[in-house]
C-alpha cells in the first residue's frame, strides 16, 4: 500500500495515507460532524455580527440615544459597548460547552478510527 505520508516518528502513531484522509472526509461520520459545527457556528457568527453593526450603526446615526444617560455618568453606549464583551465570552463559552458535549466525541471517534487503521 502506497502512502504519502512520512514515516512516523518513534513512539508516534502511523500517519493515515492520502487516500485514507479523502475515504474519512467524504464519510457520512464526518459530514455529520461539519453539520453540526455548522449549525452552531454560522447561526452564531450571523447573529453576534448583526449585534455589533448594530452597535456601530446606533453610535454612528443615533448619537442622542446612545447618549442618553441612564444613571450617573452610564448612558446607554457604555452599556451596549459593555454588552459585547459579555456577548464574546458567553458565546465563547457556549461553543466550548457544546463542542465538548456534541463536537469532541465525533471528532474522537474519527481520530481514533484513522490513527487505528494507520
Amino acid at each position: 500500500m502506497a502512502t504519502d505520508a512520512p514515516p512516523p516518528q518513534k513512539g508516534s502513531p502511523a500517519l493515515p495515507s492520502t487516500e485514507e484522509f479523502v475515504a474519512a472526509q467524504e464519510s457520512a461520520e464526518f459530514a455529520e460532524l461539519r453539520k453540526a459545527h455548522r449549525s452552531f457556528a454560522f447561526p452564531l457568527t450571523i447573529a453576534f455580527i448583526a449585534w455589533y453593526l448594530l452597535y456601530v450603526l446606533l453610535s454612528s446615526y443615533a448619537g442622542d440615544f446612545m447618549g442618553t444617560k441612564l444613571f450617573g455618568n452610564i448612558n446607554v453606549a457604555l452599556v451596549l459597548g459593555l454588552a459585547q464583551f459579555l456577548t464574546t465570552f458567553l458565546i465563547a463559552w457556549w461553543y466550548s460547552r457544546y463542542s465538548a458535549a456534541k463536537l469532541d466525541p465525533k471528532a474522537e471517534a474519527i481520530k481514533s478510527r484513522m490513527e487505528g487503521g494507520a
